[in-house]
């Protein structure tokens, strides 16, 4: 096979510069047309529905399609490769033709497109290189991210070989599948030398959500960070049943918004499906999307024929395209919803429980692999309040890349809650990103081992970058753990500037961890660091309104009373919200709301975390020698902590119904 680029005329940004001077409009069904061309079984070389072999055999129906959209008034058509993968030509045992096949079939897109020259305005013909999702879904476990991965390389390799003008991952039904599809698409760009615009269409179902259940919020929040140049949706259903879809998209993404609907939803005829929406009902459809949602590229899928393009295209050319001004929403998402880091009434509460180092009953099962414990653990975080759940298995002597492996993938279908990956290990890191289809958050990178080229910090934001995911830093450099104000601000700043100017994420995109320590030890050394993280806080908060902040509460009470560590925890925690900490790693139902805690214990609290002792303290009653740390150990001697506050669910269970709900 030919690594020769058969003339590929504009390619590149080309497609994107003219789409942004004017709507452009995609081609129809090709299987559609396929049906219609009275193919024998030896046109498929006796591999009866595998219409990637027709790319071999029969060159010469697939260019007459290409031409008749052309000719339609199409601006692209998509190439005969939508099952160059590996589960769909694994099925005829001919995986090993991916790149083959893939690279025919742009080719000969290629060819019709350059024969046929720009269109009446001089926009160039374009071809778009189609990838379908396969047969076999990984976070259903059918196959794993890696092997898919590699497959849609070859196709990739395939299309930039053969000339295509951007990629297409379309019909796709698994936001997992997706992200292994953009990640291949730029090794291959990468290893090729080449790079196009990449597009992603998810396909919703009548039921309002992908097949597995991802929401449209949810596959936004997690295909744009991967850094595609478009988003829109094709195939399952007609245009009515994609307006509110198409609506969020155009209200919330940041990038052009794209639609190929089916000509209806499909009807059981005598000779199979038919498709029920006429040309002039489509073209109507679409240009009001056009006019309504500010769409830049649409176009048909099932049922779809050149006839439905001509009018489409017709339609489209006399709409006013609407402006958009999207309201974008800094967020992750697990694979069914998106959760935002702005909470309305809240911070965002990351759930501790799922780790091995800070849960003793967590790690137990998980050493123990009882995975459905360590699920439950999971869904009994979701039901304290939490929004967000954090993953760390790290234990000394076990396969961290497996056990994440393990427990990630269960955690991507059995949690509603986006993941936040705590690990210091990249190939652990690796294996929860290759395993969670939605967006994750990964904690953490720092300087520890300095930013070279193979420290973790380089490696971990490797997998952040290709990954799309958001990004904890902790202010800890080649000196230690920054512990005065100004130390940890100096980190911060240098983490800030490189996460940004040299690996592309926007500030947005960073959760600062300002680290806190225990207070609670009595040494003189330590009294000031509830101050200085609360100082940290505030004025980088104020420098960096855009960033994220997040702490592990918890360690700032460290070998307390557990009563007296739920106060000092929900005191400390109210305190950093003030300062501008907007997420937080907690145990959500240990956190008390500060009109809950009696007066005595708050002001204690507040007198420990701000040093004030001797006269200075609020319940120091004009004491010299008053420690409101002795105080604090006083106040709950002998207290525990399920008598000092009823559970959260019992608070609820009082309440009559309304209330409650």
């Amino acid at each position: 096979m030919s690594s020769h680029t058969p003339n590929p005329g504009n390619h590149d940004t080309t497609f994107l510069s003219a789409m942004a001077r004017r709507v452009l409009v995609g081609d129809g069904a090709m299987g559609t047309m396929l049906q219609a061309a009275d193919l024998t079984l030896d046109d498929f070389a006796g591999l009866e529905g595998c219409n990637e072999i027709l790319n071999d055999t029969r060159p010469d129906v697939l260019e007459q399609i290409h031409r008749a959209y052309f000719e339609a008034g199409a601006d692209a058509v998509e190439t005969n490769t939508f099952g160059c993968n590996l589960s769909n030509l694994g099925d005829y045992d001919i995986a090993d033709r991916i790149r083959e096949l893939s690279y025919k079939g742009t080719a000969i897109a290629r060819g019709v497109a350059d024969e046929m020259g720009p269109s009446a305005d001089g926009t160039a013909r374009f071809v778009l290189g189609s990838i379908g999702p396969g047969t076999k879904l990984p976070s259903l476990g059918h196959t794993t991210f890696g092997v898919i991965r590699d497959a849609y390389f070859e196709c990739v390799a395939g299309m930039l070989d053969g000339g295509a003008d951007a990629v297409l991952i379309e019909t796709s039904q698994d936001l997992l599948q997706v992200k292994a599809a953009v990640v291949a698409a730029r090794a291959a760009m990468d290893e090729l030398g080449r790079r196009i615009p990449i597009i992603s269409h998810v396909t919703v179902e009548t039921t309002g959500t992908m097949l597995l259940g991802s929401e449209i919020g949810a596959a936004l929040a997690a295909i744009e960070p991967l850094g595609v140049d478009m988003i829109g949706l094709n195939c399952a259903t007609g245009p009515a049943e994609m307006s509110e879809h198409l609506r969020y998209l155009s209200r919330h993404a940041r990038i052009p918004v794209s639609v190929m609907p089916n000509a209806g939803l499909p009807q059981l005829g005598p000779n199979g499906a038919e498709y029920p929406l006429q040309p002039d009902e489509l073209a109507s459809a679409l240009s009001t999307f056009v006019g309504e949602f500010g769409l830049a590229f649409v176009g048909g899928c099932c049922g779809t024929t050149p006839e439905h393009i001509r009018q489409v295209a017709a339609a489209v050319a006399e709409a006013t395209k609407a402006d958009r001004d999207p309201a974008h929403i800094s967020e992750t998402s697990s694979l069914y919803s998106a959760v935002p880091f702005d909470q309305d009434a809240s911070f965002l509460v990351i759930g501790e429980r799922t780790n091995s180092n800070g849960s003793k009953a967590f790690r137990e099962a998980m050493l123990a692999e009882d995975y459905q414990r360590c699920l439950d653990i999971a869904k009994e975080q979701t039901r304290d309040g939490a929004h967000m759940l954090d993953l760390n298995v790290d234990y000394v002597g076990r396969d961290g890349a497996a056990d994440m492996t393990a427990l990630a993938s269960r955690f991507a279908t059995s949690s509603t809650l986006p993941i936040m990956l705590d690990s210091t290990e990249p190939e652990v890191i690796r294996a929860g990103l290759e395993a969670l289809g939605g967006r994750c958050a990964v904690n953490s990178v720092n300087y520890e081992d300095g930013d070279g080229p193979e420290s973790r910090f380089s490696r971990i934001m490797s997998l952040v970058v290709e990954h799309g995911a958001a990004v904890v830093a902790l202010t800890i450099d080649e000196e230690g753990q920054a512990r005065t104000a100004d130390w940890k601000i100096r980190v911060a700043e240098r983490l800030i500037a490189d996460i940004t100017g040299n690996w592309g994420l926007a500030e947005e995109d960073i959760i600062l961890d300002t680290l806190t320590f225990p207070i609670s030890t009595g040494q003189e050394e330590v009294r000031r660091d509830g101050i200085e993280t609360i100082e940290a806080i505030r004025r980088l908060h104020e420098a960096h309104p855009d960033v994220h902040f997040t702490l592990g509460i918890s360690n700032i009470s460290f070998g307390l009373n557990p009563a007296a560590r739920q106060v000092l925890n929900s005191v400390f925690l109210h305190e950093c919200v003030q300062a501008g900490l907007d997420t937080a790693i907690v145990h959500a139902s240990k956190i008390l709301p500060m009109n809950k805690i009696p007066d005595e214990q708050r002001d204690v609290a507040l007198d420990l975390v701000y040093d004030r002792r001797g006269a200075a303290g609020t319940r120091s009653e004009g004491r010299e020698d008053y420690d409101p740390l002795q105080k604090l150990m006083e106040l709950f001697e002998g207290v525990s902590a399920a008598s000092a506050r009823e559970s959260r669910a019992q608070e609820l269970a009082r309440l009559p119904l309304f209330e409650r709900l």
